[in-house]
């Protein structure tokens, strides 16, 4: 998209949004009479239903009442921890316009914001604002500082919820409903841009439902967007709506830049209704497991496949002994229900099956072959997040590997239904590094194993002794080539 044409076209309607409001200001103010002023705006294209004329300008909230009651409940969260290698944090890539709110080179002193959700000193924030932090420092809006320890976080949906002890009259902040939230609902974003205390910006919700097209993807990404500014700094910080009551946590922006261009992204508070009690209490969130690849429907597919839409989720692949394979779905099955939800997109599904309890037997709707089938499914745990944070020897190489998704695979040219994990990250002068592993490799086989997925891959490291060198099949675009890591010396 050519950006200086959507900043024309958003300041544009900007401009005929407020003009109704301006124009009484703009006749006793402007040296030119009223009817010169219509003739500029006509000029510039800026054209007004005729009937608005005769409407009365309409009062702008005030503010003023609203924050003085949300600022006790703000938080500033400082960090300290050990920033990873460049090539690490980015995979690779260049710099991605849809950014978390601080990405610092060397060890990394950071500021986020949060908000208190009771008076035992639960506090919500995001995950990238605590992740990997040796310290954390929480100041409160009276200027006490505490020393916070994390309770639970979760990569996936981005929320972590961490504490701070033997604290008085803290004031938590009322949770909304996301859901109800509207487009074009005025909004609040309070936090701590740039270390600058309890910030506060309005906007409006510009959209919802959002997902955003970044390296570290989440299956679960559901944003709600604003043009409330919101700058580093800003991360885990509420959105508020006028009734004072939490509809988002600010999470991510969209900018080349850095700085607000009025694209910012919250997580619903609906889902942090369902991650938050998990995080309390367990410190991990457990998800349901269907076991499926999945890809969008298009227009062409509906046709070939008979469907009487685009709507639904293409099963690619159907992993074994899954819930899936054991209920009896099949590839090439649309899924188009589960569990009575409906679901109108591929990406929708995955939030769905993740909200479902483990162990509960939903029926699932596909289409085969033009024919709607009915299947039972009793859904499975997906490995939470504790299992994925137990040490992989993977480290000792200094990589990280990832899921192939559908995205993923659609990004790197690989086939649909295509194994194996993609490496995601490796870092300067690590073992991988010298064997000549680079992100974006695929790895298919360790030693003379397959390789399905993430937890085959953790499993054939598992099998090896200490201080064993690995031999790896990799696929780089058209070539497979054998890799011989070696682990590092002591």
């Amino acid at each position: 998209m050519n950006m200086g044409r959507s900043v024309l076209t958003a300041t544009l309607l900007a401009g005929a949004i407020i003009g109704i409001g301006i124009t009484a200001s703009l006749n006793r103010q402007s040296c030119a009479p009223a009817d010169q002023v219509v003739a500029v705006a006509t000029e510039s294209t800026l054209m007004l239903p005729v009937a608005a004329a005769n409407h009365a300008a309409v009062a702008l909230p005030d503010f003023t009442g609203l924050v003085e009651g949300l600022r006790p409940s703000i938080v500033n969260i400082a960090t300290v921890s050990e920033a990873p290698e460049e090539s690490e944090r980015r995979g690779g890539r260049g710099q991605d316009p849809f950014d978390h709110f601080f990405r610092r080179p060397g060890p990394r002193r950071s500021l986020g914001s949060g908000f208190i959700l009771d008076a035992e000193g639960f506090i919500i924030t995001n995950h990238h604002v605590v992740e990997e932090a040796t310290k954390i420092i929480v100041k409160l809006y009276n200027e006490e500082e505490h020393e916070a320890e994390v309770i639970g976080s979760d990569a996936k949906t981005d929320i972590a919820v961490i504490k701070i002890s033997d604290v008085d009259n803290l004031t938590p902040l009322p949770l909304g409903r996301s859901d109800d939230l509207k487009v074009g609902a005025w909004v609040l974003a309070i936090g701590n841009p740039f270390g600058l205390d309890h910030t506060v910006t309005a906007g409006i919700v510009s959209a919802k439902g959002r997902r955003i097209n970044r390296p570290d993807r989440s299956p679960y990404d559901d944003f709600i967007q604003t043009d409330a500014a919101i700058n580093p700094g800003n991360s885990g910080g509420p959105l508020v709506n006028l009734a004072g009551q939490v509809v988002g946590i600010n999470s991510a922006i969209f900018s080349r830049s850095g700085g607000n261009i009025g694209i910012g992204f919250a997580i619903p508070i609906d889902m942090a209704r369902n991650i938050v009690p998990q995080l309390k209490d367990t410190g991990f969130v457990t998800r349901g497991w269907l076991g499926v690849l999945i890809q969008p429907v298009d227009e062409d597919i509906a046709s070939s496949l008979d469907l009487p839409g685009d709507s639904g989720a293409l099963v690619a692949k159907v992993y074994p002994e899954s819930p899936a394979a054991e209920g009896g779905i099949e590839v090439g099955d649309v899924i188009i229900e589960f569990g009575g939800t409906i679901v109108p997109d591929s990406d929708d599904l995955p939030t769905i099956v993740a909200d479902t309890p483990v162990g509960e037997k939903v029926e699932v709707i596909v289409i085969r072959k033009g024919k709607r089938k009915k299947i039972k499914i009793e859904v499975g745990k997906l490995e939470d997040a504790a299992a994925e944070a137990k040490p992989v020897k993977a480290e000792e190489f200094g990589m990280s590997v990832q899921e192939i998704t559908p995205d993923v695979a659609k990004e790197l040219g690989l086939d649909d239904g295509a194994t194996g994990v993609v490496v995601s990250s490796v870092k300067r002068g690590s073992p991988a590094e010298e064997a000549g592993l680079q992100p974006g490799d695929v790895i298919e086989m360790v030693g003379n194993a397959p390789v399905e997925n993430v937890e085959d891959f953790r499993d054939r490291l598992a099998a090896r002794d200490d201080g064993e060198s690995v031999l790896v099949l990799v696929r780089r675009g058209d070539q497979t080539l054998f890799r011989v890591i070696k682990p590092a010396e002591e």
